[in-house]
């Protein structure tokens, strides 16, 4: 049996009756905090926590970054499919708290007790792995209609995951990546190196002399690249050729010159050493038709562009639309969704409480980078630039509706004409 068999564990669905806070451990209280901190309806949470003492939570699968169950409401006939999200450890990550847990021999005593030493969670977190979520990391989805973050279901959910958290710590680290069986192989792998590297170490030579380091050629400098200079004065001004307009050469050098840009954008954001996420709209044929049309395209050219796509003219005007709001990140927010970092919309739901004015805060119903406002028909989404950006249902879909901000308040505010 190899190392990863253990990434996916069932459990049996817990029955009624339990109680929600009895026998709980400190790392259970710590999953605990990270979801009623990040609430912003106590009332939901409440209903989650009957629900999870009631036993309208099914089987719990654990897996890396994700846990998931059925809840229902009281009738079993109607199952809403709920899951809980928790951003994985890196392999770099993992590399460091592996390294904690060799400093002390009562650390993997301690695991293997089905205990959870503070002391390696305060170590962990130091070298930057974070092992207990904090507030907004653990992010639910239900596909039942509530709106609130968490629904009851989510709630329900995560309270019955604490309890086993409470029994079994393991499971922590199965949620941020890795298996027990997985990790124990790797601290064995990583004994057995160290052990290797000792003992090449006391046979090998007392070192090198300087003189032979400093005489050593030196190595290649690394490749730079190079911005060019800003063009100086006006371009030439050209004479039409023989059935060759001299405007449309200058319409296909602009759009050279903006499609190569975009190219070295792409570079750049492929860089593995940068932290950018969310989606990248590709150099295609359809963001270029897209960007064309937006550049103020003439009919013709418009025509023309429609044709060349093949898609139908409402996606074409969308885009276009979308374009025309927030450039290329504007078109990968309107054709693309992704999981922003927990943080970040934690700050977010924290500045809408503060920065509301009214009497009640509006309560999204949140899926991924989507915070959607049904009986307002309005819709923010966070963008990979950190800006949020306003979308206005129509009765063909969700459409752009003005440029983004980085702050959603504003943003909301605009959409609700407040």
């Amino acid at each position: 049996m190899n190392g990863h068999d253990d990434r996916v564990r069932g459990f049996a669905a817990f029955p009624p009756g339990r109680r929600v806070r009895a026998g709980r451990s400190w790392w259970g209280d710590a999953w605990i905090r990270a979801l009623e901190d990040t609430s912003l309806d106590q009332t939901l949470l409440r209903r989650g926590r009957r629900y999870a003492g009631a036993g309208h939570v099914g089987p719990i699968t654990v897996s890396p970054g994700r846990v998931a169950a059925d809840v229902h409401d009281g009738d079993e006939e109607i199952l809403y499919r709920t899951r809980v999200f928790v951003e994985p450890l890196t392999d770099a990550q993992w590399d460091r708290f592996c390294d904690q847990v060799a400093v002390k021999a009562g650390h993997l005593a301690a695991l293997l007790d089905r205990e959870m030493p503070r002391e390696l969670v305060v170590a962990a977190d130091d070298v930057g792995v974070p092992l207990l979520p904090g507030v907004g990391e653990l992010q639910p989805e239900c596909d039942c209609p509530e709106w609130g973050h968490p629904c009851r279901h989510g709630a329900a959910l995560c309270y019955q995951v604490a309890w086993l958290l409470d029994a079994d710590p393991f499971l922590l680290l199965l949620i941020r990546g890795r298996g027990e069986r997985e990790l124990l192989a790797g601290l064995r792998q990583r004994t057995a190196r160290v052990a290797a590297v000792e003992a090449d170490t006391a046979s090998a030579p007392a070192g090198v002399p300087a003189e032979q380091v400093f005489n050593r050629p030196d190595p290649p400098p690394p490749s730079v690249r190079i911005d060019l200079p800003e063009p100086v004065g006006a371009p030439p001004t050209l004479p039409d050729g023989p059935g060759i307009a001299a405007w449309s050469l200058r319409v296909l050098v602009d759009n050279a010159a903006a499609r190569a840009t975009m190219l070295l954008d792409l570079v750049d954001r492929s860089d593995p050493n940068t932290d950018v996420g969310g989606p990248v709209v590709p150099v295609d044929e359809w963001s270029d038709a897209v960007r064309l049309a937006a550049s103020g395209a003439d009919g013709p050219t418009l025509a023309r562009l429609r044709r060349a796509v093949d898609r139908p003219g409402r996606d074409f005007d969308r885009a276009v639309r979308a374009w025309e709001c927030g450039g290329r990140t504007g078109l990968a927010v309107l054709t693309g969704s992704w999981r922003p970092a927990p943080p970040v919309l934690a700050r977010a739901r924290v500045r809408l409480r503060a920065g509301w004015v009214g009497d009640e805060v509006p309560q999204p119903r949140v899926w991924r980078n989507r915070w959607t406002f049904p009986d307002r028909q309005a819709q923010l989404r966070y963008g990979p630039d950190g800006r949020w950006y306003p979308y206005r249902e129509r009765a063909d879909g969700w459409w752009p509706a003005g440029p983004p901000r980085v702050d959603p308040v504003e943003v909301l505010a605009d959409l609700f004409g407040e």
